[in-house]
């Protein structure tokens, strides 16, 4: 959809709900009107004095009268009155009849829509089970701005108690998405129940927006490969995962401590791509950490260098840094900040991995 077309359906929602108040609006302009005019044809006041009258009329607040009203004024006041009554009376059935159509539902779900078309560098949840409210605790506890789309209107309330912003639509169309902001967000959380609608979100993600950081949920190992198939950044599989986890527990319990201790703390592992292109590595091409002192200077600690296929933890002083390379660095926000200002235009991409 383009923006023009999203401008227009925008647009016609407004339309669509400012609709029931223009005639109870109009009613009570006509009355307003059609009053001042009269106090002005039987009384000869000026169009202050009669718009003053009208208004402490038609509130019931009746200060009492300007100057004493002839017979004729006298007809215009019950006739305000009595419109007034009209108008009021048609603007309350008006307001139980919206409340019975879910007009403000509609119009909650209007300004959550304009709300999402300001906020940038959010992340978009798909799906809000068990494992996607696990998903949306850990970044709201660092504070990420959170999306969810959730087409099942339990979840959608539970969501909303805890404070998301969600949109009650389903995930797999392309509409759906653009309205959660794809376009701005940095990266995209698929935790939807079956791999087929992970699939299905996947491809339309990566197809309005290549570039966007995806990561999805697989339940089967097939699922998982058609998932990178189709363009998934990381696939997760919750059973794979757990997996592991017990696993580490059982054989090594002080690394999965750790993690967990990392977990609630200011610090975080990042992943710092250094750029292909040796002309954006300026001075830092083939320079040692020991010559760089980019820990010292920082605080941050780099933990581990991918260099092509190679994994090499815990670098010496005397590992060299060159393109394509991947810093796995541990450290505050503030260290990983001034970490990364130090390498400068060598830093392609940082992904951050909270605890």
């Amino acid at each position: 959809m383009t923006r023009g077309r999203r401008a227009f359906k925008t647009q016609q929602q407004l339309q669509a709900l400012t609709a029931p108040w223009r005639g109870p609006i109009a009613a009570l302009s006509v009355v307003i009107l059609a009053g001042a005019a009269g106090y002005r044809i039987t009384e000869g006041w000026d169009w202050g004095d009669c718009l003053w009258m009208v208004l402490i009329t038609i509130s019931t607040i009746g200060y009492g009268e300007i100057e004493p009203l002839s017979p004729q004024g006298r007809l215009v006041t019950v006739l305000i009155v009595v419109g007034g009554l009209l108008v009021v009376q048609v603007a309350i059935q008006r307001v139980l009849g919206l409340a019975e159509s879910g007009y403000f539902r509609r119009l909650r779900e209007f300004r959550i829509h304009r709300m999402l078309q300001r906020m940038r560098d959010h992340v978009i949840l798909c799906g809000y089970g068990r494992m996607g409210q696990e998903i949306a605790a850990q970044l709201q506890k660092d504070a990420v701005e959170l999306v969810v789309i959730e087409n099942d209107p339990d979840r959608r309330d539970v969501a909303a108690v805890n404070g998301l912003h969600v949109l009650l639509a389903d995930a797999t169309l392309d509409e759906t998405l653009l309205d959660a902001g794809l376009a701005r967000c940095r990266s995209l959380v698929v935790a939807l129940p079956g791999d087929a609608s992970n699939l299905y979100v996947v491809l339309s993600a990566k197809d309005l927006r290549p570039n966007c950081r995806l990561i999805a949920r697989a339940n089967s190992g097939e699922g998982a490969a058609k998932l990178r198939l189709a363009g998934a950044s990381v696939v997760v599989s919750p059973y794979v995962a757990g997996g592991r986890v017990m696993a580490a527990s059982a054989l090594r319990p002080l690394a999965v401590n750790f993690m967990e201790l990392l977990t609630g703390s200011d610090y975080e592992i990042e992943e710092v791509q250094l750029s292909h292109d040796q002309r954006l590595l300026g001075q830092i091409h083939h320079r040692s950490l020991a010559e760089l002192q980019l820990g010292r200077r920082s605080g941050a600690m780099v933990l581990a260098i991918r260099d092509g296929d190679r994994l090499i933890a815990n670098p010496g002083g005397e590992m060299q840094l060159g393109p394509g390379q991947l810093l796995i660095v541990l450290g505050s926000k503030d260290q990983l900040k001034l970490f990364e200002q130090l390498l400068g235009e060598a830093v392609e991409t940082v992904d951050t991995m909270p605890g």
